[in-house]
């Protein structure tokens, strides 16, 4: 949040209820893990065997699914046509690893259908990550010239930019709801895991999803607290 966040003024406040939540988010995902990845699907499959079984289904044999490092570092690189998977992912058979290699691989099946919301994303990104590069610079650029009694474009550009960044945030959503939706109904549809398996593979799912949700409200509360700091400028 660059030097903003200690700026001495009151707005800052109104990024508590967001950070809490994304603390709570993240605490949900950690303990969802834990519990699921201890459990083990009956089918014995792996979430690498789930990822490139999903992806023959859908006819994306050209993705492939590589074994990447760390914990809960999963995703789908769509511009080298690859999904990667943490080690317990990759390797593992709990309902945690089915859930979230069946996630991963949704992503896939989403860019392989051309699926408007993440292509959407994915050519916005770059409009998104100069926002996120440039906006506090330039807001604190000009934050710092208002005081002297100057202009405050550069306070209204670092807004501009930042808005950016909130889009993509919010575009992020229902990419992120509908992968998870194609993971359950995936994995229950080609009997990878049975129905009393299911609750623990979204209960997963579920989790990871309020961190994007945090995110945005992180995000969405920060623009209204430059917008905030911008309107005190007048």
């Amino acid at each position: 949040m660059f030097p903003l966040m200690f700026l001495p003024d009151s707005t800052w406040l109104l990024l508590i209820p967001a950070l809490l939540f994304t603390l709570w988010a993240q605490g949900r995902v950690k303990s969802a893990y834990e519990k699921f990845s201890r459990v083990r699907a009956r089918s014995g499959i792996t979430g690498a065997e789930v990822a490139r079984n999903l992806l023959a289904k859908a006819g994306l044999g050209n993705i492939t699914v590589q074994m990447g490092q760390g914990e809960l570092t999963d995703h789908y690189d769509p511009r080298r046509g690859v999904i990667r998977l943490s080690p317990a992912v990759y390797q593992g058979s709990s309902l945690a690893a089915l859930g979230i290699a069946a996630h991963e691989a949704g992503h896939a099946i989403q860019h392989g259908e051309r699926y408007f919301p993440l292509a959407f994303r994915n050519s916005f990104f770059p409009v998104a990550n100069l926002g996120s590069q440039l906006a506090m610079p330039l807001f604190f650029i000009g934050f710092i010239f208002s005081l002297q009694g100057l202009s405050t474009i550069f306070m209204d550009l670092g807004i501009l930019l930042f808005a950016f960044t909130v889009v993509f945030h919010l575009i992020t959503l229902p990419v992120e709801f509908n992968a998870s939706r194609r993971a359950v109904a995936l994995l229950e549809g080609g009997s990878y895991i049975s129905g009393d398996e299911v609750r623990g593979a979204r209960q997963v799912l579920s989790a990871a999803a309020l961190t994007y949700v945090a995110s945005a409200a992180v995000a969405l509360l920060h623009l209204l607290r430059l917008i905030l700091l911008r309107g005190r400028r007048d």
